[in-house]
């Protein structure tokens, strides 16, 4: 039987701050986690070193792309620009709809949060076909109520029979 731990990468995907515990650095971060729906820290670290193409052509000097900060990267996430569409009512519901796979960039679903969208797909988020939200199978709770007024409808007794 082969190990698969043999196969891991270990490849750092995050960087830790040098200093633990400064004040500052901290208070920003857990503004920063709260106003973008971070579940840890680790994933501001991540985005932090993980560098996406946010300038446009003109914007290719040196000084553009020191300027940019980490709210610009936060703002590329997938679960934020769900969140800005309109698509979801906070930050945290956006959060669950993509992990639920709700919602799709062009014909692909993603299921992950922290996708980094480029721009000309930015106009491509949508729910997904088979999504509720998006016109496909109605919920479970729909279908309840639906099913229960179609009875109501057609003259049925009170009773309830076991279905599926």
């Amino acid at each position: 039987m082969v190990h698969v731990s043999f196969y891991r990468n270990y490849g750092k995907t995050f960087k830790k701050p040098r200093r633990p515990y400064e004040k500052e650095r901290l208070d920003a971060e857990l503004k920063l986690v709260g106003e973008y729906g971070l579940r840890c820290k680790r994933e501001l670290w991540r985005v932090q070193m993980n560098r996406y193409g946010l300038l446009d052509e003109s914007q290719n000097k040196l000084d553009y792309v020191l300027a940019l900060t980490v709210e610009n990267f936060l703002e590329r996430r997938l679960q934020t620009l769900v969140f800005k569409s309109g698509m979801a009512k906070s930050i945290h519901h956006a959060r669950v709809l993509i992990r639920q796979r709700h919602i799709r960039v062009g014909r692909q679903v993603v299921n992950i949060p922290s996708f980094m969208v480029r721009v000309d797909s930015q106009k491509h988020i949508d729910f997904s076909l088979t999504s509720p939200f998006g016109g496909g199978r109605p919920g479970r709770v729909k279908r309840k109520n639906t099913k229960a007024a179609s009875k109501k409808a057609s003259g049925g007794d009170g009773e309830e029979e076991d279905e599926d």
